[in-house]
């Protein structure tokens, strides 16, 4: 399996894995969304399967709760659980301070839900996510369907006065129609390219008629989990200051599909 891996799946791989030792049994656990995550939920369910790992999970869309029952991690709605110890979810863009830009595939809002009811928050990431400064990644904004053309001239007009590099605002499609979340609102990536303050740009987007959420996520990260492709990883904590290397063996990844009845 690994041999037909690419070198970012090894590294998201990698990131995976090692996130999963932060669990421990019997925790409430946020599952994040994205191609990351869902190596994520792979390991935790094989942790699950070997070691009778007992956990409750909170995803964060209805692509990661159905792969979740797929593989037999045990899902409920977060108002069953109302908080959680830990969260784990991938990052379109991480920066020094672990800032984030989330939201490219589309589950922003539930995301930072979640995160945001946590003890913990953990970050999985290839290396490539990692920026000196935010922007580059299209940020995503969630946005009523209602009235959302005017909510686009809007957060356009409202760009001007904000420290960005650019200022073009798309609305997302799939195929031939809007994009919808799974809460059946649009969303509007904005390509800044640079993100001078992005505390303040989360703080004045929130303030627009017609914004749900906006993709930047910032004093939400607790640890950053960084992998690469030859199975090294990096793990960062922002509140101690920590920085560890380590690495995972990548052959077992040529089990996880085949373990899981895949």
């Amino acid at each position: 399996m690994t041999a037909e891996l690419s070198p970012i799946d090894k590294a998201k791989y990698a990131a995976a894995r090692k996130s999963v030792d932060f669990v421990e049994n019997g925790m409430k656990l946020g599952l994040g969304t994205g191609s990351t995550a869902a190596w994520m939920v792979r390991c935790l369910a094989e942790r699950i399967r070997n070691e009778g790992l007992k956990v409750t999970g909170v995803a964060t869309s209805s692509r990661t709760a159905d792969l979740a029952r797929e593989l037999g991690v045990p899902i409920v709605g977060m108002d069953d659980v109302k908080w959680l110890d830990l969260t784990i979810d991938g990052a379109d863009e991480f920066d020094p301070n672990l800032n984030l830009i989330k939201g490219g595939g589309a589950a922003l809002l539930q995301e930072k839900i979640v995160a945001t009811a946590s003890d913990r928050m953990i970050v999985i990431a290839d290396a490539a996510k990692e920026v000196a400064q935010l922007g580059a990644f299209p940020l995503p904004v969630e946005v009523v369907p209602f009235g959302w053309r005017t909510t686009m001239a809007l957060i356009e007009e409202t760009l001007y006065s904000l420290d960005v590099l650019n200022r073009e605002v798309a609305l997302r499609m799939d195929e031939s129609r809007p994009l919808k979340t799974d809460e059946g609102n649009f969303i509007l990536d904005l390509n800044l390219r640079r993100i001078g303050n992005p505390r303040q740009l989360a703080l004045v987007l929130n303030q627009i008629p017609g914004v749900v959420e906006n993709g930047l996520f910032i004093d939400i990260c607790d640890i950053v989990v960084i992998g690469n492709g030859d199975g090294r990883v990096t793990v960062r904590d922002i509140n101690s200051g920590r920085v560890e290397d380590g690495s995972v063996d990548l052959a077992q990844s040529a089990n996880i599909f085949a373990d899981l009845g895949e």
